[in-house]
């Protein structure tokens, strides 16, 4: 499987996120940038998730049907062509970090993937219904992971 380059000019992977991007701050999603998605893919599909949330692994960000051929995205806006989908917030788009106080940093793992064809979802997906949708169809994937800690 092909892999895409995954980056942010607003954090380095393993690095912390910006309060900016936080819920309690701006709550603006970060500017990502990618290359190296297959040229016949159908789709690409943007996650951010922290599987360190006390209830599970918690859905930031879901994001369908983004242009293949698109290479990235600038800060507080929707991927070129995608539909924002309800995040674990129960809105539509970014939701930005906002882990308990006192815990640990939160690992908050952003995924590219190209899609073989169109992935269905429902509206506000849950974790799993997000991955087996994708890990049926990915032929490339990317990984970022940014931390924040309040």
């Amino acid at each position: 499987m092909t892999d895409i380059d995954l980056k942010s000019s607003a954090f380095s992977d393993q690095s912390f996120i910006a309060r900016r991007y936080a819920l309690e701050g701006e709550n603006i999603s970060p500017p990502l940038t990618w290359n190296g998605a297959p040229d016949d893919a159908a789709e690409l599909v943007l996650l951010c998730e922290d599987p360190d949330a006390p209830s599970g692994t918690f859905m930031h960000w879901v994001v369908v049907g983004i242009d293949p051929h698109s290479d990235g995205v600038d800060p507080g806006q929707r991927p070129p062509g995608g539909t924002e989908l309800v995040n674990g917030y129960g809105r539509e788009g970014w939701g930005g970090p906002h882990p308990p106080p006192g815990d640990e940093a939160h690992h908050y793992v952003f995924r590219l993937y190209a899609l073989t064809e169109p992935c269905v979802l429902p509206d506000a997906p849950s974790a799993e219904q997000v991955h087996r949708a994708v890990d049926e169809r990915q032929m490339a994937s990317g990984t970022l992971v940014g931390l924040y800690q309040r």
